[in-house]
């Protein structure tokens, strides 16, 4: 989303501060005075007032805040009021609900700041907006509440983009009606305020009235929208704003449960409850496809039952689609119908989601709420196209079954909004839909299929495709990827291969990140070799031959490297994928690549497809889509659109209905983007080969205004069958953003229905609602056939194209041993998993460390002593000192200036039978000779005749009178924790036989571990006899010395180099040199 409306108190905050500064001789005194009152904030009045003393002297006005249009005349100001005043009257109006003519709302945050006493004749009007060409501004010598159509009366001047105004062109364009002793003042004034608008990054502003008085200006009323993309750029001139909803669109809590779950997640998730006792819900993949669902339920009369609005896109995970659908259904079922509820899960045809593993978390969500979907008569109706799309379906189909629910199943074979009509009734649904699009299928033959048989003799296509100037992309169109995207790539080289290109259309990538190397692809059955660059310059002039360039850059980064890439003569086309680029970059952009003659696709596009010829990117989707849709062969049809998504719908759709399509582009979604529907439909109307024209446009900006000129004048005489999408932009009473960034009307002249009106009037072939889109071209086609007009081509054989492993894996074609197998941990779903226990659980339960280790080692959730004494284990090994063998290496080696790993692990290779590494042999002894009935005096007697050590007994310095506190530690807290404690009250028994011998002979805390640790895993009831037999035999109990002890290595390292120690070398002294 890109531009977004800010609170009056915001956008003044911001131009009081610059023009404090930029323009001080004018600011008015008290012209930074200003304060919100909020809900909460009426429960501190006094400390408010104590901050801002001027409200206590100052006459106020006081107004919401929350962007209402028209508050003056809906009585919602009130003016020359005390502070008390003011107090009294907004609390008189807090959180009270008030209807603002469509909208509804509480009013929950004002605006205080000082009152202006003035005549009207001191008021007059300013806009700002941006527009392609630059920014509009718009002014008017009166202003006020009664300043009538601005529009009609206002004088205005665009400023070019990367321009500024000038005093002069002010006075020249916008102040001559203004009385010449204000004139000058006025003209600074804007020329500032202009400045701000652009350096703030503002996309409108509205000043309505600005009151010039005595050589001060003041900005009584303001509304201003900022451009949110970006939000990187200004974080230090914005500080903290807020973007309130739209008054009338307060969030209810399963909304911003949504929005939460958005914000965490790359993929995309809306919802919007338009009615919560509507019968009819939407669950819609995809974000043009969720509006055009919505068109056609309004289209067909049946807004007022549409519950929701929203969508769900971006390849969301099972879980993601589970949490989207059960907050769906729940608000669903929560008041019944007397009719029953309709529930349509549609969508268009996905790029590269796997349409059944979205599925999934749906049917999830299904299966649990089936008891009360059943209670209120819920019908469900769904339609999806894509990858695996039949599976998808099947499991729909066996959910139905399995629930009782009724559930009605459709795919690309239906159009895509032909489900509505079937679900509500208006359409009989058919017994049965034909599929005879093209599938993918794996053959024998893997050579170069057989494609095209030969055109018409009465038309050279070739030779017509080298003559068109007009043509961006042909089969010796060759690109540069700029971006690591070997997926794209990969995706391009099957659709040259698929179309019998000569060579690849990719020759090269370019990463700044990396240096020169290569990447291996698929070339059909066969590999090649792809350079990558890290250079720019060293790319294109090693490959001089290409003239696309198609750039995967984020939207931070973008900017730079589309401005290097137009330095480049050579290079004719960029195709600009992603989205979110600020729109005064691309402006910039959009002048830069004018000057230079170059086409610009995007932003925020997928990009566009020239059947048999060239594919930018993913555009089109995965080979199934290009197959379905028949895009490896040209058809007649040519279309231009916004939504890249509905571009696969419109694949389907036009090859469906017509010989196929010759060209799709998705211009992009953003409000400017960088070629315009005109541009790509003026360069089909001069290509001979293109017979039909399609646009899809959508609410929001005037663009379809150009073609109907277009096509008024005679520039456009080819049938051109247009649509506008967003015609439900009605039902709303309040502003409504849809899925892209432009795609929201400013103006009545914006909305899909005027734009709809316009070029059906101009002479535009428009349906009545897209669901009749498809039969309109069907009958246009149809009849430019009959007439001579259209010649179809002969169809080619189906091609065929290996299947890429991973894919067929994932449809259950073949089958693979794994390489590895691992029961431990799972970071493939929402978030990471330990032993099937989310990692958000083991934060919420506070399972610490103890709890980890357990879940990763034992696969177990041990009771909390249990965890806890591990914990207890950590700790007390954690570290003894520099002097013992592992820290003495990792001393030396940290000396020797090694890093910290190489240090730690020098440590860690000294831990054996000698050195921390007797607790696995000590929990084996003492468990074997208690679990044989063996006397503790007898075991003692029975490894002095094998001559073995007993391990865990013994201490160089430590005895009964001087006990070591950590085995004391351990010891009192399992004999008074653990259930049972058999093995360590053995070892003790022990240890008075061999302390009677010598009194340093005691329990040491390698014995006290493994011994009160086998206690615990046999004492816990979480393992069998045998499963801790296991666990002590692989040496899991010294695994606890060898993390413990990690930490305190770790410290040794890190001392040693804070203390920036040198070499050591050991001294000769300590040294016995000796011959022999």
């Amino acid at each position: 989303m890109s531009q977004k409306a800010i609170r009056e108190i915001d956008g003044k905050r911001m131009l009081a501060k610059w023009l404090s500064e930029d323009l001080s001789s004018a600011f008015p005194e008290n012209g930074s005075c200003m304060l919100q009152v909020t809900s909460a904030g009426l429960k501190s009045l006094d400390a408010l007032a104590q901050k801002h003393p001027w409200v206590n002297t100052l006459k106020l006005v006081a107004k919401p805040d929350q962007l209402i249009k028209r508050r003056g005349k809906a009585g919602l100001v009130k003016l020359n009021s005390s502070w008390k005043e003011s107090v009294d009257w907004i609390q008189e109006r807090m959180d009270k609900e008030v209807q603002i003519e469509s909208a509804k709302g509480e009013l929950d945050t004002f605006i205080v700041e000082p009152f202006v006493p003035h005549d009207q004749k001191e008021e007059v009007y300013l806009c700002i907006q941006s527009v392609r060409e630059g920014h509009q501004i718009y002014f008017y010598h009166e202003g006020g509440v009664d300043v009538g159509d601005v529009d009609a009366k206002a004088d205005r001047i665009v400023i070019a983009t990367d321009a500024y105004l000038t005093a002069e062109q002010a006075k020249e364009k916008l102040l001559t009606q203004v009385p010449s002793e204000i004139r000058e003042l006025l003209a600074s004034l804007l020329v500032s305020i202009y400045k701000f608008y652009i350096v703030y990054n503002f996309a409108y502003l509205e000043i309505n009235p600005l009151v010039v008085k005595a050589g001060k200006v003041y900005a009584l009323d303001l509304a201003a929208k900022v451009d949110q993309t970006a939000s990187f750029e200004m974080a230090s001139k914005w500080g903290s704003l807020d973007f309130p909803a739209p008054f009338g669109g307060h969030m209810s809590p399963e909304e911003k449960h949504i929005a939460d779950l958005d914000s965490k997640t790359g993929a995309s998730l809306k919802l919007t409850v338009l009615n919560d006792k509507g019968r009819i819900w939407t669950m819609v993949a995809g974000g043009g496809a969720s509006v055009v669902y919505a068109d056609t339920i309004s289209d067909l009369g049946f807004g007022p039952d549409l519950a929701n609005y929203g969508e769900y896109s971006g390849d969301p995970s099972e879980g993601l689609t589970y949490e989207y659908a059960k907050t769906v259904l729940d608000l669903m079922t929560k008041q019944p119908h007397p009719q029953g509820k309709i529930l349509i899960i549609g969508g268009g045809i996905a790029n590269f989601t796997n349409v059944a593993e979205t599925f999934k978390g749906i049917i999830r969500a299904i299966t649990q709420y089936k008891e009360v979907l059943l209670q209120h008569h819920v019908k469900i109706f769904v339609r999806r196209g894509g990858p695996n799309y039949q599976n998808g379906l099947q499991m729909m189909n066996e959910c139905g079954e399995s629930t009782g629910i009724p559930i009605e199943v459709f795919g690309p074979e239906t159009h895509i909004t032909s489900v509505v009509a079937y679900a509500l009734g208006v359409t009989p649904i058919p017994e049965y839909l034909e599929d005879t699009a093209p599938k993918f299928s794996i053959r024998n033959d893997l050579g170069r299929p057989n494609m095209r048989r030969s055109a018409s003799k009465d038309i050279d296509m070739d030779a017509l495709e080298a003559q068109s100037q007009n043509t961006l992309f042909s089969k010796d169109t060759i690109s540069v990827i700029y971006g690591m995207q070997p997926k794209a790539v990969q995706n391009m080289l099957d659709f040259d291969h698929l179309c019998q290109r000569k060579k690849p259309s990719v020759v090269a990538m370019i990463y700044p990140f990396s240096g020169n190397h290569f990447q291996k692809f698929h070339w059909g059955a066969g590999e090649l070799l792809i350079p990558v660059y890290g250079d720019m310059k060293e790319c294109l002039a090693r490959h001089p031959e290409t003239t696309v360039v198609i750039n995967f850059a984020s939207f931070r980064s973008v900017y730079s490297s589309v401005s290097e890439t137009l330095e480049y003569p050579q290079i004719k086309v960029i195709a600009i994928i992603a989205e979110g680029v600020p729109e005064n970059r691309t402006k910039s952009l959009i002048r830069m690549a004018k000057d230079k003659g170059v086409t610009i696709i995007g932003p925020a596009t997928v990009g566009g497809i020239k059947p048999g010829c060239f594919r930018i990117g993913n555009t089109g989707g995965m080979i199934d889509n290009i197959l379905a849709s028949k895009l490896y062969r040209p058809g007649s049809v040519a279309y231009v659109s916004r939504s890249g998504g509905m571009s696969n719908e419109l694949n389907n759709i036009v090859s469906r209905n017509s010989d196929g399509v010759y060209e799709g582009i998705a211009i992009g979604g953003d409000r400017f983007p960088g070629t315009t529907f005109l541009d790509h439909l003026l360069r089909f109307q001069d290509d001979p080969k293109v017979k039909i024209l399609i646009l899809l446009g959508e609410v929001g900006g005037v663009e379809e205004y150009d073609i109907c000129q277009a096509v008024k004048t005679g520039r456009i005489n080819k049938p051109l069958i247009a649509w506008c999408m967003g015609t439900c932009a009605k039902m709303f009473p309040y502003e409504v953003q849809f899925g892209h960034a432009g795609a929201s009307a400013r103006g009545n002249l914006e909305t899909a229905e005027a734009k709809n009106t316009a070029m059906k009037e101009a002479g535009c072939v428009v349906p009545s609602s897209f669901e009749e889109f498809g039969s309109t071209l069907k009958q246009v086609y149809t009849s430019m056939v009959q007439s001579g007009a259209l010649k179809p081509r002969p169809e080619p054989d189906v091609p065929s194209v290996p299947m890429d492993y991973s894919w067929a894996q994932q449809l259950g074609l073949i089958r693979k041993p794994t390489s590895f197998v691992s029961t431990i941990s799972d970071e493939r779903g929402d978030e990471l998993m330990y032993s099937g226990v989310p990692i958000s659980n083991i934060y919420s339960e506070d399972l610490g460390v103890g709890g980890v280790l357990s879940l990763l080692w034992f696969k177990r959730r041990l009771p909390q002593y249990a965890t806890k004494f591990i914990e207890m284990i950590l700790m007390v090994v954690a570290d003894h000192g520099p002097a013992v063998s592992g820290a003495h290496n990792t001393i030396i080696t940290a000396r020797a200036g090694k890093d910290l790993i190489s240090s730690l692990v020098s440590g860690l290779m000294t831990i054996g039978p000698r050195f921390g590494g007797a607790i696995d042999d000590a929990a084996k002894q003492f468990s074997e000779a208690f679990d044989m009935s063996l006397a503790p005096k007898e075991f003692v007697d029975k490894m002095r005749k094998e001559n073995k050590l007993i391990m865990g007994i013994g201490h160089r310095v430590k005895s009964l009178q001087n006990p070591d506190s950590r085995v004391v530690i351990l010891k009192e807290y399992a004999l008074k924790h653990f259930p049972n404690t058999d093995i360590l009250k053995y070892a003790l028994q022990v240890e008075l036989v061999t302390t009677a011998k010598k009194e340093n002979l005691i329990l040491n805390v390698d014995g006290l571990i493994g011994c009160a640790f086998v206690d615990m895993l046999r004492g816990c009831g979480a393992f069998t006899r045998d499963e801790v037999d296991t666990y002590v035999a692989t040496g899991c109990l010294n695994g606890l010395f060898v993390l413990g002890r990690s930490i305190g290595l770790i410290g040794h390292y890190l001392d040693q180099v804070r203390l920036k120690q040198p070499l050591y070398r050991h001294p000769w002294e300590d040294i016995s040199y000796i011959d022999g």
